[in-house]
């Protein structure tokens, strides 16, 4: 099942089929039964019986990604990383490559994983994800992990973009001005937290106010408000950037109920803390995992 739908902004067919391709990674070497759906193939039956390195090697090169620069000096770590990552962590679940890929720009971004960063940048334009929306990724994290790790970030990814080509600056995103980005972003915060947002930012004490107010003005209505990214998309995100943080668990209960407000399931945000999890490590990848449990009970 396509759970996100990138309105065209992805190329179509080599989209579909390059997850047919990664999906399809399972059936080589496999007496499975199959059957064709929608975003590649189900298995059913027999478990698959192919070994992980030759999963990991098919599916990075659907990805277009590099070899791992530790082959030659720690070919043990290189084979674990990649075989962990690739042949299995990214076959977890439903989510598409293109959105797999945002989930851990933001991850590597918010952990300042420079290598990662630009590695995951280039899959992610492998994958057809247009420059725009890589930006708009990334932009995404400045209210969450600082304006600084964020500029960090854009240094690398431009330097990427002009060694491939990519004429610089994009075209604007921007929607709100600057006579109605703090009313703008209260309506949007309210469509992600509920119509009492209104109240806790006309209600809050005299000494606060001005945090309520970059909460709307900044945070949700510069850039929430950006075209691009629609806002199930930019919570999913969040909720990524929250989990690499750590130590914000308050925060990321909060973002986990704003994520069912716009649509997205538990099953999805346990995907997306998931794909995160290799870059992030399993204490904050546990802690999300209690945070969404505790907030979604089964």
């Amino acid at each position: 099942m396509n759970i996100f739908s990138f309105s065209g902004r992805f190329k179509g067919s080599s989209q579909k089929r390059v997850w047919a391709l990664i999906k399809g990674v399972y059936l080589i070497e496999s007496k499975t039964c199959v059957r064709k759906t929608g975003c590649g193939f189900c298995l059913i039956g027999k478990e698959n019986v192919m070994e992980r390195n030759l999963k990991s090697s098919n599916t990075k090169k659907q990805l277009g990604a590099g070899e791992n620069p530790l082959l030659s000096s720690d070919p043990d770590f290189a084979a674990i990383k990649d075989e962990f990552i690739f042949g299995e962590v990214y076959h977890h679940g439903t989510l598409e490559p293109q959105m797999k890929e945002l989930l851990i720009l933001v991850a590597v971004c918010t952990k300042q994983l420079d290598r990662a960063l630009l590695e995951h940048t280039e899959i992610a334009l492998h994958l057809g994800v247009e420059p725009a929306i890589i930006k708009e990724a990334i932009y995404q994290c400045a209210p969450y992990i600082g304006i600084g790790d964020v500029e960090e970030a854009l240094c690398s990814v431009n330097r990427l973009f002009t060694d491939k080509g990519i004429s610089l600056p994009l075209e604007s995103r921007k929607t709100v001005t600057e006579e109605d980005r703090e009313a703008r972003g209260m309506d949007t915060r309210a469509a992600i937290f509920g119509k009492g947002t209104y109240t806790a930012v006309n209600h809050a004490p005299e000494n606060l106010k001005h945090i309520q107010k970059y909460l709307c003005g900044y945070c949700f209505g510069d850039f929430y408000t950006r075209k691009g990214l629609d806002l199930k998309r930019r919570e999913l995100l969040t909720l990524c950037m929250l989990t690499a943080l750590g130590g914000c668990e308050s925060q990321l209960k909060s973002h986990i109920k704003g994520n069912q407000a716009v649509g997205n399931t538990k099953s999805e945000m346990l995907e997306a803390v998931t794909i995160c999890m290799p870059y992030i490590g399993f204490p904050r990848t546990l802690n999300a995992v209690a945070c969404i449990n505790e907030t979604i009970p089964e």
